[in-house]
């Protein structure tokens, strides 16, 4: 079984070849079956409640073994890029109708290299294989802060696009890409997702909390919600609320997991009568 997903502070899986890894193509994995998509929950800070949920698309490869994105999502050229992204979104609204049958009306995420979003026709993709569902809440598209602003014209009137059917669009790992205050004006954002590295001894190291305050009151000022992502201890959580961080996600909230896993644990707690909106402890079956 493979450890708990920390995001970017995973450490790299030791023993697996590049040379492996290379020989790695999506029509296969496919094909074989070794993808498999795993969620991390996200916490509403404020409510103390879930509020949806990250899709993470993890392999089962044969030689190397479990690996997380990060492990192999640099070998794959654009074509292969593309097939993940349309495995990922198509499989991740399809799970939207297993969590809304079972009582759970989730917003979920997937995170896309902004590479695609000119080359892939997104809106026409969700439009066809989104939920019938009135109730669907759409979905959130996660992408990276440093090629958000390479082409913001462009990257503005996808957004605009995406939003009309559903879709709407977050900065992902923010303060990793030093984009300039003036380039985020520009972005129709939904959410602002605050890298880990910032994250990390938030409560204790003043310029860690300084970035992170700075974030937040950027986000609300820009009429979006701040995300906490790679949240790994109470005191740090505690912080992030003092701040007014929107929502959290990471170890100590809830590891990610299987989606059969995530549901249990889900069904386990809807079903627990004693405080129903507390925060999850460090264990997969505690999600608020």
């Amino acid at each position: 079984m493979a450890a708990p997903y920390q995001g970017d502070d995973q450490a790299r899986l030791s023993g697996v070849q590049e040379s492996a890894l290379t020989r790695v193509s999506i029509d296969e994995a496919l094909e074989q079956n070794w993808l498999d998509i795993w969620y991390q929950p996200k916490i509403d800070l404020r409510r103390k409640c879930l509020a949806g949920a990250e899709a993470i698309v993890c392999m089962q490869h044969p030689q190397a073994g479990f690996l997380w994105p990060e492990d192999y999502i640099d070998q794959l050229d654009d074509d292969g890029l593309k097939k993940l992204f349309e495995h990922t979104m198509f499989t991740t609204l399809r799970h939207w109708t297993d969590f809304s049958d079972a009582g759970f009306n989730l917003r979920l995420a997937v995170k896309v290299p902004a590479v695609l979003l000119p080359k892939l026709p997104i809106s026409a993709l969700v439009a066809e294989h989104r939920p019938a569902s009135d109730k669907w809440p759409g979905v959130v598209l996660g992408v990276t802060e440093d090629q958000l602003v390479r082409d913001i014209t462009a990257t503005r009137m996808i957004a605009e696009e995406l939003k009309a059917c559903g879709v709407a669009v977050a900065i992902d790992d923010f303060g990793a890409g030093y984009s300039s205050f003036s380039s985020l004006r520009d972005l129709p954002f939904a959410e602002l997702k605050i890298h880990p590295s910032f994250i990390k001894n938030c409560a204790a190291d003043l310029t860690n909390a300084a970035i992170c305050q700075t974030a937040i009151d950027l986000a609300h000022r820009f009429g979006s919600l701040a995300v906490a992502k790679g949240i790994d201890t109470i005191a740090d959580l505690q912080a992030l609320m003092v701040m007014g961080c929107d929502f959290g996600q990471g170890a100590l909230v809830a590891p990610a997991m299987p989606k059969d896993r995530f549901l249990d644990a889900l069904r386990k707690h809807m079903n627990r009568q004693d405080t129903p909106h507390r925060l999850p402890s460090n264990n997969a079956e505690h999600v608020a």
